[in-house]
């Protein structure tokens, strides 16, 4: 933090406004977790004191007050330990998250949609912003796609635990018959890019639409004609916009969402490459299912990568998905330890 404000009382500190913003995020969030260290050293100090003076007079009423602040110091001090765990430089950027329905018509499409509530409650819990991007609604129910910027410290840190495929199984409202369904639906999640972050984009590789926004309008998105859909070519990868007003600003943030998923994607193929070199198998990854949620003949959610499960399948579909996210990173996090190992222990260079 301190090697960060003399940089910002540099006399050309301003003079790349980019650079001089980002500077400023990354001080306030390390700010954020100096002052948390300081009040929780203070607070441990007047606890310790406090127990003395208990001990001294054999206060059991502050005895308990003692216990009682102990225990929310174990507790906030858990969680700056697992906020340590958050320490790529993508963590603490915003999150550009994308659903898709899976095959299966109006019921995937409707699966698609709860999916989508699930991470608007969730970034409600959380504090964070959202902007929606792009909102394609089903024909009869649910939605087809949406693509949402999702704005606050570390979103994509924890909402990068969402990536893959989510599996419902649930008696279907759409079926007079009342018979059982199982429906997919994918979610990508991408960080948010710096401009200065280069993603060589060929103009050729790029094939470009433009279409009438056929959303709700209103919250979603405006009714124009200026819907703007990307496809990369090479990648097989489509984005689209339709929330701007223009479609200059619709093929601007359009671009900008296909740079963060191919980024996303070039990190992916490390990762796949390393995993290859060093013989670990891990289930993360587009296209694998990571999580059922089971609502007959039981109710359950489960994680499928880390074993973690609850039955509380309501509150999990209202947004209350903190615990299958910290088990994930949990669960990355040593992983990344073991791989950590492995490359001690060989003889191969990486470069």
């Amino acid at each position: 933090m301190k090697e960060l404000e003399r940089l910002a009382g540099q006399q050309d500190f301003w003079t790349d406004s980019t650079r001089a913003q980002r500077f400023l995020r990354e001080r306030a969030q390390i700010k954020e977790v100096v002052d948390d260290i300081e009040e929780l050293s203070r607070e441990l100090e007047d606890t310790e004191v406090l127990f003395e003076l208990s001990s001294e007079v054999g206060d059991e009423e502050t005895a308990r007050e003692v216990q009682a602040r102990i225990s929310e110091l174990e507790r906030r001090i858990g969680e700056l330990e697992f906020k340590r765990i958050l320490g790529n430089p993508d963590d603490e950027k915003n999150a550009i998250v994308s659903i898709n329905a899976g095959a299966g018509g109006t019921e995937a499409q409707d699966w698609a949609e709860m999916l989508l509530r699930m991470y608007l409650r969730y970034a409600e819990r959380k504090g964070y912003e959202v902007e929606m991007l792009d909102y394609q609604p089903g024909e009869e129910a649910g939605i087809k796609s949406a693509t949402f910027l999702v704005k606050g410290p570390y979103a994509y840190g924890y909402l990068k635990s969402e990536s893959g495929v989510h599996r419902l199984v649930r008696i279907s409202p759409f079926d007079a018959n009342r018979r059982r369904h199982t429906s997919f639906a994918s979610v990508f999640v991408s960080p948010e890019i710096d401009e200065d972050i280069k993603v060589e984009i060929d103009e050729k590789d790029l094939r470009i639409d433009t279409f009438r926004a056929s959303g709700k309008g209103g919250q979603h998105v405006n009714k124009t004609d200026s819907a703007v859909r990307i496809t990369h070519i090479p990648t097989g990868i489509v984005v689209s916009c339709q929330n701007e007003r223009s479609q200059h600003q619709n093929r601007a943030v359009a671009m900008k969402i296909l740079r963060a998923r191919l980024y996303e994607l070039e990190k992916q193929k490390q990762r796949e490459k390393l995993e290859e070199l060093y013989s670990t198998k891990k289930e993360i990854g587009w296209g694998n299912q990571i999580r059922s949620y089971v609502l007959h003949p039981y109710k359950m959610v489960k994680d499928h990568r880390t074993g973690f499960e609850t039955g509380n399948v309501e509150a999990v579909l209202d947004g209350e998905i903190d615990e299958f996210i910290k088990s994930y990173l949990l669960y990355k996090a040593d992983e990344e330890k073991k791989d950590e190992g492995r490359v001690e222990g060989s003889e191969v260079e990486v470069t």
